[in-house]
Formats: C-alpha cells, sequence, structure tokens
C-alpha cells in the first residue's frame, strides 16, 4: 500500500467554485419556461373561453381547465424534484420555497381538475 491522501469529494456543478464569484442569480431551467408558457397559455384559453356566448361554452371551459389542471400537475412535479435536489445538495431554504411552490400548484391541479368534471357534467346535461 501507498501514501495516499484520503481523497476529497468533488464540489457541487451547480455552486460556484471561484473566489468571489458570489452567487449568479436565478435562471430558470427550459422545463420551467415550457411549463410556465403552458400554464399561460392555458389562463389565455379560459379567458377567451369565457367571453364565448353560444353553447360551446361550458365545453370550452372543461378542455380548458383540464389543460391547466394538468399543467399545474407537471409544474407541482417539477417542483418536487427540484426540491428533492435542492435538499439534497444542503439547500434549505431553497427546497423549502421550491416545496411551496410545488404545494400550492398542486392544489390549484386539484382544483382545475374538480371544476373540469363539474363542467363536464354540467355539458352532458340530462344525458348521462
Amino acid at each position: 500500500m501507498t501514501d495516499r491522501q484520503p481523497r476529497r469529494p468533488a464540489a457541487s456543478p451547480r455552486r460556484p467554485t471561484a473566489a468571489g464569484s458570489g452567487r449568479g442569480g436565478l435562471r430558470p431551467t427550459p422545463g420551467l419556461v415550457f411549463l410556465l408558457i403552458a400554464v399561460i397559455g392555458s389562463i389565455g384559453y379560459l379567458l377567451y373561453a369565457v367571453t364565448v356566448r353560444d353553447a360551446s361554452q361550458i365545453p370550452l371551459l372543461a378542455s380548458g381547465a383540464v389543460v391547466l389542471g394538468l399543467a399545474f400537475g407537471a409544474l407541482s412535479i417539477y417542483c418536487l424534484r427540484s426540491s428533492w435536489r435542492a435538499g439534497a445538495d444542503g439547500r434549505g431554504g431553497r427546497a423549502f420555497g421550491v416545496a411551496l411552490v410545488g404545494g400550492g400548484a398542486a392544489i390549484a391541479a386539484a382544483g382545475c381538475l374538480a371544476a373540469a368534471i363539474i363542467l363536464f357534467q354540467l355539458a352532458a346535461g340530462g344525458r348521462a
């Protein structure tokens, strides 16, 4: 056996290692940008469906609520993964903040999907 120094763990690639480099600010990932565009787009679609004044308004609202619920559900899963990674990296404050956003997104997803079920039942009328 040779006299070797114990190996040091590699620095986390997410943290700056150069002296004085500081925090680079928040840089959104492409997945987060895609999810935010999906949420904003589906909210826009719901606003459009509110302005429609004919027999197709309730099915339009129901389909918009489904899409918005799916977008919020995907955002909550994304936040779950991000919170898990931040916690594993020892960034407890960030993990807590992301977990709060993800929890809000999960509640919004449940509400949107519940509203969609009610709207689909209203659209069916007495046919069911």
